[in-house]
């Protein structure tokens, strides 16, 4: 199996000027091992506040933050085309982190939340789960005394293809659009199929970013940020474009997404997503329009996700049920 070893996933500027990390057939399977945000500097430092002397990278313009692997070329991929990325496996390293970094969260400044100000790491511990890996594994939270177990749930944070040429990618960590980009979406997890826009030959994918675990919002900023393998393949729909940042197939829905970044607003990124999910159903499952706008309102099934909102960004996705997408 073709492999991206993880000193070279570190990518933080991305566009069509990079020579490809890999060449994959459709259908070939191939690993990508991937590094957390920092590179691991603070799960190695370890539990605690920390400085930006502790993390250079905080000193950095742009923010030297969320390294990705990349690009990844993809035979037979032209313009015009869409992306069907199989993951089929995400092993999260043994330990991740979560904290706050200084100006960042819903708290940064707020009065009588001091103790939630400032630089701070908290080391997570992953233990395998009934896989023998941390695939399916638990998170081991322990603060002051006490202690948590959950679920892992191990997912993509950042996924995207190259935009157009002339419009590389300045930062990783902030790009979002037609393409993708950093939307730490819990959905784009192992058994889940991402569908993305390409524009350019190859296609030109990126991931890195991967969360072992994260809460819907990712409120501090933070998630339980690891270092982790990724096993995927991809697919190629000739001549197609997909509404939004990209959709997610499930094994039980479909999951239209966008961002606030991309549409322009909060309402407008949620009104993309109803909008994109009733015309997939229109164009791809023979509804109706009048049945996919009704669907959307009465059908109580029909999920809202709030997959990112912190500092600004928000990232949203409406989710249809696979159950109601024959048409009798």
């Amino acid at each position: 199996m073709k492999v991206i070893k993880r000193e070279k996933a570190l990518v933080y500027e991305a566009g069509p000027h990079l020579e490809p990390l890999l060449t994959v057939k459709p259908g070939e399977k191939f690993k990508v091992e991937t590094e957390d945000n920092f590179e691991q500097v603070l799960i190695k430092k370890g539990t605690g506040v920390f400085s930006e002397q502790d993390l250079p990278a905080l000193k950095s313009v742009p923010l030297r933050a969320n390294p990705v692997a990349g690009p990844i070329y993809v035979e037979g991929v032209e313009p015009g085309d869409v992306l069907a990325v199989h993951i089929w496996d995400i092993i999260p390293g043994e330990k991740g982190w979560t904290g706050t970094v200084q100006g960042m969260g819903v708290l940064k400044d707020k009065t009588g939340w001091e103790e939630c100000h400032g630089n701070y790491a908290h080391i997570i511990n992953h233990l395998p789960g009934p896989s023998g890996t941390t695939s399916d594994g638990t998170a081991v939270f322990e603060i002051n005394g006490h202690k948590w177990t959950w679920p892992l749930n191990p997912h993509i944070g950042t996924i995207f293809t190259c935009p157009q040429k002339g419009r590389g990618i300045p930062n990783t960590l902030t790009t979002q659009g037609p393409w993708g980009g950093n939307q730490d979406i819990r959905d784009v997890c192992k058994g889940n199929t991402i569908y993305l826009n390409c524009f350019n030959e190859g296609g030109l994918l990126f991931l890195g970013d991967v969360h072992a675990s994260q809460g819907d919002s990712e409120l501090t900023g933070m998630a339980d940020e690891t270092y982790a393998e990724v096993t995927l393949s991809v697919e190629i729909i000739k001549n197609k474009f997909i509404p939004g940042t990209l959709r997610i197939e499930t094994p039980k829905s479909i999951i239209q997404v966008d961002s606030a970044q991309n549409a322009g607003s909060h309402k407008d990124a949620l009104n993309s997503c109803f909008i994109g999910m009733m015309s997939w159903l229109v164009e791809d499952y023979g509804y109706s329009k009048r049945e996919a706008y009704l669907h959307m309102s009465a059908n109580s099934n029909v999920r809202i996700n709030v997959y990112q909102f912190v500092d600004g960004f928000f990232v949203c996705g409406v989710e249809f049920p696979k159950s109601y997408l024959e048409v009798k």
